[in-house]
């Protein structure tokens, strides 16, 4: 058994490629670089990222795939899910090899995979879209916090780049620590770290809060209220189409 350890980046999937169609030699596994190794193996090979070989992959990807087969591939690589990138290394491989393109071909099983995946993703964003609350900051931040299932932050950006140009926000994902801040200019990536993070659950501290904030938060949740009809709750359909994992971070659904 062959394994290819790298640094789980999906630049280092594309050098992946590149090295094995270079040497001639593919791999049964990818391994994360400094995790312990399968109990039985026959042969390591450290793949080291490098741009310009994957830059190569991309472009001979950009070919034989349309525009929508090369979201599949970075939106399922989104996913995080475990063995994603030896199920895209497949995919890429496959597609690679064929004179045409495989990616309609759902009679695969890796296509039919990946399509699924990419559903999933795809639908995490929308809901991450439907979700947001942004709580308005002292400094005149509008700040909104989510926990995704899937690492779909980098996905929702330009829609809040179009629709907010003209006010300064902050998404944070609180499961990965990382975030994306726009300071009318352009959106930059951001980290908080553990001594600094002004929110608990969700929730901004006061001391971060606009003086209004509250007031409008208040507001919100009464709106809620008054538009709901008691007659008509359906507790199964709400929580189909707005799961609990969502809630804390929900205003009209805070204490």
């Amino acid at each position: 058994m062959v394994v290819f350890t790298y640094d789980k980046t999906f630049e280092g999937l594309l050098t992946a490629l590149f090295e094995a169609y270079y040497y001639k030699i593919f791999p049964d596994l990818l391994w994360a670089e400094q995790e312990p190794l399968p109990l039985f193996y026959d042969r390591v090979i450290p793949v080291y990222t490098d741009e310009e070989k994957s830059k190569r992959v991309w472009q001979g990807l950009q070919k034989k795939l349309s525009r929508g087969g090369l979201s599949f591939l970075t939106i399922t690589w989104l996913s995080e899910l475990a063995d994603v990138d030896m199920l895209l290394f497949r995919y890429m491989r496959k597609n690679i090899d064929s004179p045409q393109s495989i990616e309609l071909n759902f009679g695969d099983p890796d296509v039919l995979k990946i399509s699924q995946i990419w559903k999933k993703v795809n639908q995490e964003k929308h809901r991450l879209l439907q979700f947001t609350r942004f709580q308005k900051t002292a400094d005149d931040i509008f700040f909104a916090v989510f926990e995704p299932r899937y690492n779909v932050l980098p996905l929702t950006t330009p829609h809040f780049q179009n629709r907010f140009s003209d006010q300064k926000w902050l998404l944070y994902d609180v499961k990965r620590k990382y975030g994306y801040y726009y300071d009318l200019s352009e959106v930059t990536e951001v980290y908080f770290s553990s001594e600094t993070t002004p929110f608990q659950n969700g929730k901004l501290s006061e001391e971060y809060l606009a003086a209004d904030e509250k007031l409008f938060q208040q507001l919100w949740k009464q709106y809620f209220k008054s538009i709901a009809i008691r007659e008509r709750l359906n507790p199964k359909l709400h929580r189909q189409n707005m799961p609990a994992r969502f809630w804390k971070y929900l205003t009209e659904k805070q204490d």
